[in-house]
């Protein structure tokens, strides 16, 4: 087999030309054979394969610099670059990332997990390049999806300045640019990025300059050449930004590719490859259904169906249902995505009321003012985001929608532990930048029923911004453990009492998933002559301090737990209103320690963070024995 050639970077050099197709197709089987088996993204590697052929072909690693939007789509390169005998370990705990990450390999210049960042990051490497007097090639390669995103567009609306060549490859899987794949656009750009061309257009400009009225002349040669280009030139929105194009070319035709992006090398400046590609091509399921191969866990490789089935709802299927069903109630309630309809659940709502749904792209900055434009204009918007998606709105949040107060339901899903996408993609930070925002409500239900009844209170009963933070899969029912059966009814500001008895002498005050683990932790502690109390906080952001202060003094250690980082956490709030309150007890912060999260299972992270209920009960016994030994915490 060839790819058994492909054991460093750069091997691809010694096949011939003849072996790159070959090649393609061992690439296919490979990824197909081992992502049915650890899953990944499926669909947008397949797609890419020829295009990452044809860059290893031409560039150098590790001294090129290749920059890859969003990073899931790097398979290949990592293959390329001798990271193939890894591949069984590809997301899982201790494996290799399913993004782009230098601790991997020199070939990987910048982590890559959001989108839209490629284009910037190339910018500042070639402009770091051309400081240093570098002379290595930097190449960006961008999605037509990631290109909704404002930040590519800031950073086209800048890379003109370059003096020095900046590649950046379009990797249209849609055709949403153009549909133009043909003779005439491939002439174009041969004839265009030609020495002939250019020294020919140079010398009529400046013999122009050398008689009178000669600038003119070129201005009217300028405006008469722009026109035409309008015509023929399918790229011109970058033409006029200062950017070359040229395409579109055939992105699985790898010679094609190898001859544009050689002549792309050859521009003084910046200049835009047009790739059309086919995402999951090779595989009929993933072409058929590219959406459902996106990101899939492990699959049947003949009939492409996930090996996982469903059984009971996940927190995504409930806050879908429950939004559709009050969206018949009350026609002002529309629904927002960021390019994640399907992810958040909203393929139901779009089915429903496709007037009042609104996928705004991969842009949630402008997704954040858009819901608060929408709620000032009297409509009851419901933006559905994944919590590490919600970061890049940051800014919006406080400044367009909490500052007028407007009545806006952020649905944060993914929050807390994700799993396998990693490091770039755990929502562990939503409780820090959601809850020290003024006049932003925060809750998070303990399983499935709450998020249900938390959903209908935020949008019946609130008038102001409120986020509902959600977990990543099947949904908890923690009905039985609760004093009230279903629970008790949600009242602002509220927590509600899981297990207490007058004797308890610690008591462990959860919010959202962690209230299922404080259950657990809580007869594990049982068992060991240890009794405790388990209280759902259900608010976030306004405590409920009324309960801290009444209660806080009945227990020895208190015990705080959230599945988000320490730093302005959960944890430090109730920590906050306990020694406002004079609380001279023992305070235990049960949370993720201030570092990011890699990849794994949700099971093995939650783990080594120490959030699993073993862990938790063993750090409670430790420090009531750390106590004894004290004396006592009184």
């Amino acid at each position: 087999m060839l790819l058994e050639k492909i054991n460093e970077p750069n091997d691809i050099k010694k096949l011939s030309p003849d072996e790159l197709p070959v090649l393609a197709k061992e690439i296919r089987t490979f990824l197909l054979k081992t992502l049915s088996v650890t899953g990944g993204h499926v669909a947008s590697n397949l797609g890419d394969v020829e295009l990452t052929i044809a860059l290893h072909r031409v560039l150098d690693f590790p001294s090129d610099k290749l920059i890859w939007d969003v990073g899931h789509q790097s398979y290949t390169h990592k293959i390329l670059t001798g990271r193939r005998d890894q591949f069984a370990s590809l997301r899982q705990y201790g494996g290799i990332s399913g993004f782009m990450n230098p601790d991997e390999s020199s070939c990987d210049p910048f982590i890559s997990g959001h989108s839209s960042t490629s284009i910037a990051v190339a910018s500042g490497l070639a402009q770091a390049r051309q400081l240093k007097g570098g002379r290595e090639n930097v190449v960006a390669v961008i999605g037509d999806g990631a290109l909704t995103g404002g930040l590519a567009y800031e950073a086209l609306n800048n890379v003109s300045r370059l003096k020095s060549n900046l590649t950046i490859i379009l990797n249209d899987n849609h055709m949403s640019i153009s549909e133009n794949v043909g003779g005439m656009s491939t002439h174009l750009s041969s004839l265009r990025t030609s020495s002939g061309y250019k020294g020919l257009k140079n010398d009529i400009e400046e013999s122009l300059r050398k008689i009178p009225g000669g600038e003119q002349a070129i201005k009217r040669i300028r405006r008469t050449k722009n026109g035409i280009k309008q015509l023929l030139i399918p790229g011109m929105i970058f033409e006029n930004m200062g950017i070359m194009y040229l395409g579109p070319v055939d992105g699985h035709d790898i010679g094609s590719m190898i001859r544009l992006i050689r002549q792309a090398l050859t521009v003084e400046g910046p200049v835009i490859v047009h790739a059309v590609t086919r995402k999951g091509k090779g595989y009929l399921p993933a072409e058929k259904n590219p959406s459902l191969f996106h990101g899939i866990g492990p699959f049947d490789l003949a009939t492409g169906k996930p090996l996982q089935k469903k059984e009971k709802p996940d927190y995504t299927d409930i806050f879908s249902r429950t939004l559709v069903g009050e969206a018949e109630r009350d026609k002002r309630i529309v629904a927002v995505t960021a390019a994640m309809g399907i992810g958040t659940g909203l393929r139901r709502f779009r089915r429903d009321f496709p007037d009042r749904y609104f996928d705004v792209g991969i842009a949630e900055g402008y997704g954040t003012t858009f819901t608060a434009g929408l709620a000032a204009g009297g409509m009851l918007p419901v933006f559905a985001v994944y919590s590490s998606f919600l970061q890049r709105g940051f800014d919006q949040l406080i400044h367009d929608v909490a500052i007028g107060g407007y009545h806006c339901v952020f649905a944060v899903d993914r929050a807390g532990i994700v799993g396998r996408d990693g490091i770039t993609h755990q929502g562990i930070f939503d409780l820090s930048y959601l809850t020290m925002v003024p006049g932003v409500t925060v809750m998070a239900p303990k399983d499935g029923r709450e998020l249900k009844r938390m959903l209908t209170f935020a949008i019946r009963e609130m008038n102001s911004p409120v986020a509902i933070r959600y977990p990543r899969g099947e949904a908890a029912d923690l009905s039985e453990e609760s004093l009230f059966g279903d629970g008790e009814p949600i009242e602002y500001a509220r927590a509600e009492i899981i297990k207490k008895k007058s004797s308890d002498r610690v008591l462990l005050f959860a919010i959202g998933s962690m209230v299922g683990t404080a259950i657990e932790a809580e007869a594990i502690l049982n068992d060991a002559g240890i009794p405790v109390s388990v209280v759902n906080a259900r608010f976030a952001a306004p405590l409920d301090k009324d309960f801290l202060t009444r209660e806080c003094d009945g227990y020895d250690l208190i015990v705080s737990m959230e599945e988000n980082v320490r730093s302005g956490g959960f944890g430090e709030k109730v920590l906050s209103v306990l020694a406002q309150s004079g609380y001279r007890g023992d305070f235990l912060n049960i949370s993720i320690p201030d570092e990011f999260v890699p990849h794994g299972s949700c099971e093995e992270l939650k783990r080594e963070t120490g959030l699993d209920a073993s862990s938790v009960a063993a750090a409670i016994i430790k420090r009531i024995e750390d106590q004894k030994i004290r004396g006592g915490s009184r």
